[in-house]
């Protein structure tokens, strides 16, 4: 039943000890708002495996961008309770990595957040809530801002506090600065948080001996430049602003020494569907664009670049802690906060010029990652590098209560990306730079057909100029 469609009696509720081969786990709840938080939170739920004394369950909680929650919590095969459920039954430990609603849910709460620090300003204004740093109408899912002063999102009083009364019983921080931001938007809180680093960062760092590994699975030769093109979600994002970049990408860089891979935010995905993200991308798919799907991990993407383009996301942020040269196509200054990591990359890193030549601002960007010009973002990025695990293990078990395993825990490093109809088992050699043209994608590994090549499933993308790939 990992659907979560009915209330169940087993592994929690009143009766549930009648029933379960271990009746007395301590329970944790995970409050899946998105797929992007789902997904940061399997960082915090790994610390626990092995662990006979706790029974996880998972929530999918209301949200704006909700879409994929339930194929996430499926894949994962974990026990599923609805919402309703969800908020009428006590836990002794939850966990999430967005807010909204939170103050419905009864247990000890850890917040943490589901990307590269607190990046985006929170412009809370009357009529509007804040879902993963866009605003959207009021819903039973959020509360109605207190007032119209830009914060960032994540660490304002609005999300963290309800009826007067702090709501997370902690408050993961990945950096020691973020206690100063914290302290001027909800010095309330302050007592809760806990810098205990990033894991998204640590995985990357522990993902980099295994280039060779990712790259073959990206299909890239060695002797090409992986080109990594990175978009965050929103109207003012490099795949809402820079349409044309793809096509000038695929048509400029020779076929023979480039490999052009694009990682889009779970957001865009979910909202507009993975049919029709397929198809505004299918002209550049024929062309030998590689799409990397919602489900694969992106830091094993980061861990093969040898370029980034990418936006105000995350990603980006995270690009700089691989040693990777960055190139901004976009960025909304105004939406982010400049004393956090992607205000601080704004700072540093070089803008994509429509007029220049790419392998001329490839170099500077080149040259500037030389220069160690990244080297501060990235230490923006946590100020406990190397230590997310052990932090946060030592957090929730204190809050359950419980004496920790006596382990050390270890690391692990991405899982190897795949690229969209790829799984990492189908991966073979990539054949010649030629066989990556016009009409040689097969559909079937697009999407899962019958064998059908592009040619004979054409499907029109007029948000695609004309390419002419170049040998």
């Amino acid at each position: 039943m990992s659907g979560g469609q009915e209330w169940r009696s087993v592994p929690i509720g009143i009766d549930a000890h009648r029933w379960v081969t271990r009746p007395d786990c301590k329970s944790v709840l995970a409050v899946v708002h998105t797929v992007t938080s789902g997904q940061r939170l399997m960082d915090a739920l790994r610390l626990v495996e092995n662990d006979l004394r706790i029974q996880v369950v998972f929530t999918a909680a209301p949200d704006v961008f909700g879409n994929g929650v339930a194929e996430f919590l499926h894949g994962l095969r974990g026990p599923c309770i609805t919402w309703e459920q969800a908020t009428r039954q006590w836990f002794d430990l939850a966990l999430a990595a967005s807010l909204g609603a939170i103050h419905e849910v009864h247990a000890p709460l850890v917040v943490m957040p589901h990307g590269a620090g607190f990046s985006k300003r929170a412009r809370g204004r009357a009529g509007l809530r804040v879902v993963d740093g866009g605003a959207v109408g009021v819903g039973s899912a959020g509360r109605r801002p207190v007032g119209g002063k830009p914060g960032v999102y994540g660490l304002d009083a609005q999300r963290l506090m309800h009826d007067g009364e702090v709501v997370p019983a902690a408050i993961a921080l990945p950096h020691a600065a973020e206690l100063g931001t914290l302290g001027r938007s909800c010095p309330e809180a302050v007592p809760v948080a806990d810098v205990v680093g990033d894991p998204s960062f640590d995985r990357l760092m522990a993902s980099l001996a295994h280039r060779d590994a990712y790259r073959r699975a990206l299909a890239v030769r060695p002797d090409e430049t992986l080109v990594v093109v990175s978009s965050t979600w929103g109207p003012r994002s490099l795949f809402a602003r820079s349409s044309e970049l793809l096509s000038r990408l695929l048509a400029e860089l020779p076929g023979r020494e480039f490999r052009v891979v694009v990682l889009l935010h779970p957001n865009i995905w979910f909202a507009h569907g993975v049919w029709q993200v397929r198809t505004w991308l299918a002209d550049g798919l024929r062309h030998g664009l590689g799409l990397v799907p919602p489900g694969a991990d992106w830091r094993g993407v980061l861990a093969a670049a040898d370029l980034v383009i990418g936006d105000h996301g995350s990603v980006t942020a995270y690009a700089t802690a691989a040693g990777v040269p960055v190139l901004l196509a976009e960025f909304a200054d105004s939406d982010v906060d400049p004393a956090s990591p992607a205000g601080e990359l704004a700072a540093v890193a070089p803008r994509l010029s429509a007029d220049g030549p790419l392998r001329e601002q490839f170099a500077v960007a080149r040259d500037r990652a030389s220069a160690g010009r990244y080297e501060g973002v990235a230490a923006r990025i946590t100020s406990e590098p190397g230590h997310f695990d052990r932090n946060m293990r030592r957090l929730m078990y204190r809050l359950l209560e419980l004496p920790q395993p006596a382990t050390i825990t270890v690391t692990p490093p991405a899982a190897v990306p795949y690229l969209l109809g790829r799984r990492p088992w189908d991966v073979a050699a990539p054949g010649p730079a030629e066989e990556r043209g016009p009409g040689s994608v097969n559909c079937a590994t697009c999407s899962g057909g019958g064998g059908v090549t592009a040619a004979e499933n054409d499907v029109p993308a007029r948000w695609w100029p004309p390419i002419r790939r170049r040998a």
